[in-house]
């Protein structure tokens, strides 16, 4: 089996069966449109201390957008704040390479199946597909920080730790 294949069958699975889908409780919540091609999500993410509790949503739109949707849950829910943050930087990077970042080990072991969207950056269009429920994921986690010394010192990640 081709790689590519393998990477194809990879984002129908997680579409067809995603992660974490259904919105839950949440310490802050955001809704994203793609403009270019109406991509949306409303992701939810809670946290207990700076740990990641759970990262839920709700979206429509291409496989791209709700696999990539999927595989953040399942490699961010059960992380430190600054792990995801790696991950999702890790993520970005590929994301933005132009198709010219091939994944080797070490980057497989951090994204995981993520690594199935490396072809997905070629095509700048659907690279924000790919990248809608980062983004959302990001700017929760921000809300979430923003909120933290009103729910008091330890309930909430700090900007310490981001």
């Amino acid at each position: 089996m081709k790689l590519d294949s393998m990477y194809q069958d990879v984002i129908l699975d997680h579409y067809k069966h995603p992660h974490g889908r259904g919105l839950r409780d949440g310490d802050a919540e955001v809704h994203h449109v793609n403009p270019t091609c109406g991509d949306e999500i409303t992701l939810r993410v809670r946290y207990e201390g700076s740990l990641i509790a759970d990262v839920s949503y709700e979206g429509q739109g291409c496989s791209i957008s709700q696999a990539s949707a999927s595989v953040l849950n399942d490699l961010l829910v059960g992380k430190e704040l600054a792990e995801a943050q790696k991950i999702q930087g890790t993520f970005l990077e590929l994301m933005q390479s132009k198709g010219q970042l091939e994944p080797d080990d070490a980057m497989e072991e951090v994204l995981e199946d993520a690594v199935a969207f490396a072809g997905v950056s070629k095509y700048p269009a659907r690279v924000k597909c790919a990248l809608l429920s980062w983004m959302a994921w990001k700017d929760a986690t921000a809300q979430a920080l923003a909120a933290a010394p009103a729910a008091g010192p330890n309930d909430r990640p700090t900007k310490e730790t981001a």
